[in-house]
């Protein structure tokens, strides 16, 4: 049966409870937003009452929420009507006026995590803090879905329910499954980013980087990770060119699969696992490509060059350095953006490839090979599909 109307609910409760009216109106709007009561979730409910309440309505928030479980229990929605006037509203609600608002949404944040209706994230997704419309209709979507089964007296895997609803074809989406929603909503805006030449660059790369990319092989690491563990040690001079050096570094600094053990260096036991799995040492090494722990700029830098280089393109490395820099350059960094701003963070893109034997490179020419250019895609893929964040400006 359909909730009641808002309008005929205010109604009855101004002949009612006149007292009440005028903020359970004010609840009611700001909960709604002026859609049907039905459609409304016990984490819609719980996320006004414990944050949009407190941080964004004016008035006495104690009484506006005993209004709007008023204003919900006449309308036999007795859940939700319960959490206006539960002891855990009330002491977050008092968590806020008392302490502050770090010391309430801390409050709200774990109470919400209790309900059991929040969707977790899981290996397909990682859910962003700031959502576009695909990703909010898919978190409301598994929310509800947590939110039923809990009701319904049923012991609920949360993460299991969510990658089941997020990867199953839905009817209501015509067939398409939320996940793909999610997916193509991140690539379009990853697509969308800052200044015209990337934008060329990146379009193409939309259809490309849909479906995920099949884990390759990477013998050079494997075989550095095979010695280091078949002989528990390996002496830190083994092998010393270029390529074999940076390679060592790379595993011992940058994957951590690898440690210094006095003058030698042994495997660690996340240099095992990534050993065990071709497709873990896959997804490490390809992230790392793009690694999130660099400044953005260096960041920038480098996925230009992934999507300059993913088509096996042989380039030379002065042509590479300005292509980079006039991509970047439009993205608004710098006034002005130079060959030598670039420079550092796609030479050290360049030899992190070339030691994992996805590159050829020397002082004419910088090219690709084919695993080289699924290693780009994998790593262009894994960054344009990454959570939003809220930026932390300390």
């Amino acid at each position: 049966m359909s909730a009641p109307d808002v309008t005929a609910l205010l109604a009855e409760l101004e002949r009612s409870q006149p007292e009440l009216a005028e903020e359970a109106r004010t609840a009611v709007e700001w909960l709604t937003g002026g859609e049907p009561l039905e459609t409304v979730t016990q984490l819609d409910v719980c996320e006004f009452l414990w944050y949009t309440l407190p941080l964004k309505v004016g008035g006495d928030h104690e009484r506006l929420a005993r209004s709007l479980g008023r204003l919900l229990q006449l309308g036999g929605m007795e859940r939700y009507a319960a959490l206006c006037v539960s002891p855990t509203t009330l002491q977050i609600l008092r968590t806020y006026a008392r302490e502050g608002e770090d010391a309430g949404t801390g409050a709200y944040q774990q109470a919400l995590e209790a309900t059991g209706v929040l969707p977790p994230d899981v290996p397909e997704l990682q859910w962003s803090m700031i959502m576009g419309p695909e990703e909010l209709g898919a978190h409301i979507a598994c929310s509800a879905a947590l939110e039923l089964a809990i009701v319904a007296g049923e012991t609920v895997d949360r993460t299991a329910l969510t990658r089941r609803w997020l990867t199953e074809p839905r009817s209501e989406l015509g067939g398409d499954s939320w996940l793909n929603r999610v997916h193509g909503e991140r690539l379009n805006r990853w697509v969308l980013g800052r200044g015209p030449a990337r934008r060329e660059l990146a379009q193409p790369f939309e259809v490309r980087l849909h479906a995920p990319i099949t884990p390759q092989a990477l013998p050079p690491l494997h075989r550095l990770l095979t010695l280091a563990a078949s002989e528990e040690s390996l002496p830190l001079r083994l092998a010393p060119s270029p390529e074999a050096l940076r390679l060592r570094e790379l595993a011992e600094r940058e994957l951590g699969a690898i440690s210094r053990d006095g003058t030698k260096l042994a495997i660690t036991d996340y240099g095992r696992r990534l050993l065990k799995s071709k497709s873990a040492m896959w997804s490490s090494v390809t992230r790392l490509l793009l690694a999130r722990g660099k400044h953005e700029f260096e960041v920038s830098a480098r996925e230009a060059a992934l999507m300059l280089l993913a088509d096996g393109t042989l380039m030379s490395p002065t042509e590479l350095r300005e292509r980079v820099a006039e991509v970047v350059g439009g993205e608004g960094w710098h006034p002005t953006t130079t060959v030598e701003d670039v420079a550092a963070p796609v030479a050290d893109l360049i030899s992190q490839l070339t030691a994992l034997g996805l590159a050829f490179s020397d002082e004419l020419a910088v090219r690709m090979d084919r695993s080289g250019q699924l290693a780009a895609l994998a790593a262009l893929r894994a960054h344009a599909l990454r959570p939003r964040k809220y930026v932390n400006p300390s």
